[in-house]
């Protein structure tokens, strides 16, 4: 049995936080949020971790995180570099930002042959979601044909809201057997004077979304057969007529593509865990507390690396 490897996402540019929050310290040892998820993730058993990560910031996330852990696992990195597209394309000259989340994991496509979870560096998920994701990866369900089983582990909404400033999330609908039926991406997600939950729907429409609504924080796992996929995925984005200045290309469009397409199936994995995570540099001394909490009630050791895992 393959064991699986953990690909994160670190390549943003941070601009509503105001700095490299995937490296920030957090924890009362000066852990990052990815310090506690490469420990939870090992523990779960992933066995190999894959940053994706802008080819300017190697040295300082190196430095801040990826020789210490390369004590404990396998790691790699992968570059996310906007000029790696397929043949015929060029970037626009006037685009500034990086392609979004898909392109991300297709920026890795050479470091990962096993089935594999993807996250982003900056939230912190909890233990319950690894192990759920690592128990599918390791054993799921048969498909047929060319199609791919795929996974998202999906919180409610009402917890994965910022105090601080708006958010996006991936608000998901699935079958009574738990298959994504669908994945829409809302943004500007807030509550109202009022309490309730507002966001934006692509339309440019205001939506107003359920307390309980099932959202994605971009927790997904995949088979590594959805790298056979990406190239013509990716070719189908950049030819759609979308404005390439600005346009970018995330997982939750790309799953729900597949899914509709019938190249994929998507179960959806309820966790029992609280996410938290830092969109907004006002939201870490929140993040920061819940952290020194759960050292506090055993749930981690400090300092973290201190303390080998028991595998």
């Amino acid at each position: 049995m393959e064991t699986p490897t953990l690909l994160v996402l670190a390549a943003g540019m941070g601009s509503r936080y105001g700095g490299l929050k995937q490296i920030d310290p957090m924890g009362p040892a000066d852990e990052t949020i990815l310090d506690y998820s490469i420990w939870d993730a090992i523990d779960a058993g992933f066995r190999k971790v894959v940053f994706v990560i802008r080819e300017e910031f190697e040295d300082a996330f190196r430095l801040a995180l990826g020789d210490r852990i390369s004590e404990h696992v396998e790691v790699g990195y992968a570059f996310q570099c906007m000029h790696d597209l397929p043949s015929g394309f060029e970037v626009p000259a006037a685009r500034l930002k990086p392609w979004g989340t898909a392109h991300a994991v297709f920026s890795a496509r050479e470091q990962i042959t096993s089935p594999f979870a993807v996250i982003n560096a900056d939230d912190f998920y909890g233990r319950d979601a690894y192990m759920k994701a690592a128990e599918f990866l390791c054993a799921p369900p048969e498909v047929t044909g060319e199609a791919s089983a795929c996974c998202l582990v999906a919180y409610t909404l009402g917890k994965t809201l910022s105090d601080h400033g708006e958010v996006n999330r991936g608000i998901t609908s699935q079958t009574v057997d738990e298959e994504l039926e669908l994945v829409e991406e809302i943004t500007g997600i807030a509550r109202n004077d009022s309490g309730r939950i507002e966001g934006l729907a692509s339309d440019g429409t205001t939506r107003v979304l359920s307390e309980n609504a099932a959202a994605s924080m971009n927790f997904w796992g995949f088979s590594p057969r959805l790298f056979d996929q990406l190239d013509d995925q990716l070719t189908a984005f950049l030819a759609s007529g979308v404005d390439l200045d600005s346009a970018e290309w995330h997982i939750p469009t790309l799953v729900d593509l597949l899914v509709r397409q019938g190249k994929a199936s998507c179960r959806v994995l309820s966790s029992t865990g609280n996410w938290f995570g830092v969109t907004h540099r006002k939201d870490k001394p929140l993040v920061m507390n819940a952290i020194a909490r759960l050292v506090s009630e055993g749930e981690y050791p400090s300092p973290l690396w201190e303390t080998s895992l028991e595998r």
